[in-house]
């Protein structure tokens, strides 16, 4: 026969009734041992020595033949007296009861509802409520005008950075002043619109159009494009550059369309880029160019 989990636990039950019958006998056995054990006798120990009779003398062998003599009897207790008569209370006048005080008249109590809802406890579904409720949109447009501004600030400081680290980088340049006497007296070359001198026929066109492809590739890929500035829009950049392609300055023109941001992120891609292409192309280089840069992601 299978033991099924009712047969454990019935058997379970029946050894702790059992253990709870012994210990409640092993308890009451204890508690009845100590409520019946002898009570020592009380005051000093008596002590006695055992004597043969015949080895007494004869006085006190006679004394002990005499029989005890009886103690005389009490006499009997004095009856008590009877108790006197308690004297009888004296007559209270009878004092006015006082009057009878009206029971208030009833009022009647608004009926209570044993399921209705509680005031404070339905007012909570409704903070609830306007806390979902999401922020009207004006909220809505400051806080993404905000975070805008915030992010440009952050480009914009982040670019100056930039800006000011290569400036810092081309300070061994600017030392070069002997150099540059000539640079700050020569006219600058428009190369958007760079047109040939007289006589020898000027430069190669051909050529001219691969150093600003250069440039352009160059720069570009120095560049992160704003938001702020669309693709294809082209912005001049006055760019002093030394023999061999050093940059010492650039500053975008009055002209440029870009923002600030997008302005001084131009400035600085011109100065990472430094040195510009120059091998292969001293024939149209020039100390001092006006670039178009156009905005083009790389």
């Amino acid at each position: 026969m299978r033991e099924t989990r009712a047969d454990t636990r019935q058997a379970l039950l029946q050894a702790l009734a059992l253990h709870v019958l012994l210990f409640a006998a092993m308890f009451a056995g204890l508690r009845w041992t100590r409520d019946h054990a002898a009570a020592p006798a009380a005051g000093e120990v008596i002590e006695a020595d055992l004597v043969d009779p015949s080895a007494l003398s004869a006085p006190m062998q006679r004394a002990l033949q005499r029989e005890p003599e009886q103690p005389a009897e009490p006499p009997p207790p004095a009856e008590p007296e009877p108790p006197l008569p308690a004297p009888l209370p004296e007559p209270v006048a009878d004092a006015p009861l006082p009057p009878p005080v009206p029971d208030p008249a009833p009022v009647e109590q608004p009926a209570v509802q044993r399921d209705a809802p509680s005031p404070d406890v339905a007012k909570v579904p409704r903070e609830q409520d306007a806390r979902r409720k999401p922020p009207p949109q004006a909220d809505l447009d400051a806080q993404r005008q905000a975070a805008a501004e915030r992010e440009r600030q952050r480009k914009l400081a982040e670019v100056s950075r930039q800006l000011a680290q290569a400036r810092r980088e081309r300070t061994q340049a600017e030392m070069r002043a002997q150099q540059l006497e000539d640079a700050r007296t020569q006219q600058p070359v428009d190369m958007s619109r760079a047109a040939p001198p007289p006589g020898n026929r000027g430069p190669d066109q051909s050529l001219l159009a691969q150093y600003k492809a250069a440039l352009q590739q160059a720069i570009a890929r120095r560049w992160t494009r704003p938001e702020s500035v669309p693709l294809g829009q082209p912005c001049k950049v006055a760019i002093r550059q030394l023999p061999g392609g050093d940059v010492v300055s650039a500053v975008a023109e009055p002209s440029c369309p870009y923002d600030e941001l997008g302005r001084r992120s131009v400035e600085t891609a011109v100065l990472k880029a430094s040195p510009l292409p120059y091998a292969g192309f001293e024939d149209v280089f020039a100390r001092t160019i006006t670039f178009n840069f156009q905005a083009e992601d790389r």
